[in-house]
């Protein structure tokens, strides 16, 4: 009997025990209560649009009346649709001109900055403010800075001589513009991270780099560069997600013009939805949008390990 007693319980008797174990069904309500605010705002306002819109993408579903379910119409459509592949391309084009400037920028700026001077704070607060600043607001600022009769850059121009251009009048001209501002609004949160990623270099590997010789430039290429690589990866996965969304300084600042030259796909998806009342048409480009971003996150990923220091 005692030896029967004494004997380890298996692995099923075990999992008996503890399910009949008062104390274990308090813990697991308990930890339900306290996940459960989680899963229900994960339900209600993430997984239960994120379907509804994937049914509405199926289907054409006016403003008013009954929606009538089309299947993969919609989709087939947007790949006919020749608006569609200028305003992808638009998309890119303000990614292309957005992301190596953002970075770039920001890295410049990490290098100034990082340094432990009197007075550095203030600097780096100044490029900083602009990220915390309203999109709206800032937008609406710039839009008056450019524009064409009263702005403050053409006024600046006519002290010259020079007679400044209708800016975001201008097809040639707009798509720069909103680039360039939106690179001024962002570029603080990228330099930040980069401030932080340099301050972990060691120093002794700078320290041993110029007793052998290596200058600036190759102590930047050599060591700075692959110590802040995983920062690097990141600041331009979030960039590129960031410039592919973008909405709120398209919609105040140029509404698309001229023409479509700056109409770009989020802006797309909500002038379908909001002036047209096309919200089965709008929910598939979201989608197609979705896809986008994440055939551009999954190759990054992929391609990590071939410039990331220290992945495997």
């Amino acid at each position: 009997m005692e030896s029967n007693m004494n004997a380890p319980l298996s692995p099923e008797q075990r999992k008996t025990k503890t399910r009949s174990n008062p104390f274990h069904r308090e813990a697991n309500v308990t930890g339900w209560l306290f996940v459960s605010p989680m899963a229900l705002g994960f339900l209600v306002l993430l997984l239960g649009p994120l379907l509804l819109a994937f049914y509405m993408s199926l289907t054409d579903w006016p403003l008013l009346g009954e929606p009538t379910f089309v299947g993969l119409d919609n989709y087939k459509a947007i790949f006919q649709d020749e608006e569609f592949w200028t305003v992808v391309g638009n998309t890119f084009t303000f990614a292309a001109g957005l992301v190596p400037m953002n970075i770039v920028l920001a890295l410049g700026l990490a290098l100034l900055l990082a340094r432990k001077l009197p007075g550095i704070g203030i600097f780096r607060t100044a490029i900083f403010v602009p990220v915390m600043t309203s999109l709206i607001v800032w937008a609406i600022v710039w839009k008056y800075l450019f524009a064409t009769d009263t702005g403050f850059i053409n006024q600046i121009l006519q002290l010259f001589g020079i007679t400044g251009p209708a800016w975001l009048y201008n097809p040639q001209l707009a798509m720069p513009v909103v680039i360039v501002t939106s690179v001024l609004k962002n570029v603080g949160l990228n330099m930040v991270l980069f401030i932080a990623a340099l301050q972990q270099v060691p120093v002794h590997l700078y320290e041993a780099a110029r007793i052998d010789g290596a200058g600036r430039a190759r102590q930047f290429f050599q060591i700075t560069v692959p110590m802040i690589s995983p920062t690097i990866f990141l600041t331009t996965l979030l960039t590129i997600i960031g410039s592919l969304k973008v909405f709120g300084q398209i919609y105040v600042m140029t509404q698309g013009g001229p023409g479509d030259s700056t109409k770009v796909l989020v802006y797309y998806i909500w002038e379908k939805a909001f002036k047209n009342f096309e919200f089965g048409y709008a929910s598939a480009l979201a989608f197609v949008l979705f896809f986008i971003i994440f055939v551009f996150t999954l190759l990054q990923w992929q391609y990590r390990k071939r410039w990331v220091f220290h992945e495997e």
